[in-house]
């Protein structure tokens, strides 16, 4: 039917391309950001879940910073022990030197003084060894092993973004035990006097006793460092699975989020042929008016 009033066909067209212009800047919206969503209208539902694996993402990437962090603690603990570990033993070389019956009795001062130097070289490391401006063993103050890092029945390490995401270990009682064997082989142990000396090895009797008791301090640092070091492997299984976990959200979350530039570009390009045509029936539509005029000559 020829009207003038209603132009079926231009209102027709003129929708049509109203919904091809949406759509077209929906595509070079997607491939100029390259997110397929970039509002909750392009989908709801999707970005909701997006976000929550952002979420774990993000979260799982501090957690491996934590587990790194935890570890380099760890490791700046075991090689202060290590150092103490090699004073120990030159602690026990200087009682079985003294023990024998070859040593005279100036040899035997030289080597207390030596052994005297060395306890409180123990007692040092055990105070001044920190991470990050804290103490390790303690509180800078005390030899007990009270007051640092370690110090605790349930160290806590945040290993992943959940509450429960946790690792708890203890290093108090082997830090308490290593105190009490390091502070049992030297009178010098965690003072810093000039005037407090030892009798350990004074003697061929005394060096011959301390020997067992270096033996057990030995021992009670072997424990200890197991102890991080257990702590240390199980942390570093902890941060690979979170970079395995990590990697397969973050492609869950790509596979929602991202734009796939094949699909769009195709996407886009009919949308823009589309427009083309529509734009041109619209003009084509728009002359039918004409023919009214020309049945009222």
């Amino acid at each position: 039917m020829l009207s003038l009033n209603t132009n079926a066909a231009a209102l027709s067209t003129q929708g049509s391309l109203n919904q091809t212009q949406k759509a077209l800047s929906t595509s070079m919206t997607r491939l100029g950001t390259g997110f397929r969503i970039n509002s909750a209208m392009d989908d709801a539902a999707g970005l909701q879940i997006a976000t929550r694996l952002n979420a774990q993402v993000s979260g799982m990437g501090v957690a491996q910073r934590n587990t790194q962090n935890a570890i380099s603690m760890m490791q700046t603990a075991e090689g202060a022990l290590n150092e103490v570990s090699n004073i120990l033993n030159r602690m026990k070389d200087l009682a079985t030197q003294s023990a024998d019956a070859s040593s005279t009795a100036t040899d035997r001062t030289a080597m207390q003084s030596e052994y005297d130097a060395l306890g409180k070289e123990l007692g040092n490391i055990v105070k001044n060894t920190t991470f990050a401006g804290t103490g390790v063993f303690s509180n800078g103050t005390s030899t007990t092993g009270a007051g640092g890092i370690l110090s605790s029945t349930g160290l806590q390490f945040q290993i992943g973004a959940g509450t429960s995401e946790t690792m708890q270990i203890d290093t108090q009682t082997n830090l308490g035990a290593l105190a009490t064997a390091l502070n049992s082989v030297s009178a010098t142990y965690g003072t810093t006097a000039a005037a407090v000396t030892g009798a350990e090895v004074n003697t061929q009797t005394g060096a011959n006793t301390i020997i067992g008791t270096l033996s057990t301090a030995l021992d009670a640092v072997g424990t200890m460092r197991s102890t991080l070091g257990a702590a240390s492997n199980r942390l570093d299984h902890v941060y690979n699975n979170l970079q395995n976990m990590s990697t397969n959200v973050s492609q869950a979350k790509g596979r929602i989020m991202d734009t796939d530039y094949a699909t769009e570009s195709s996407n886009m390009t009919t949308k823009q042929m589309l427009l083309q045509a529509s734009n041109s029936m619209l003009k084509q539509s728009n002359s039918l008016s004409g023919l009214v005029m020309s049945l009222l000559q």
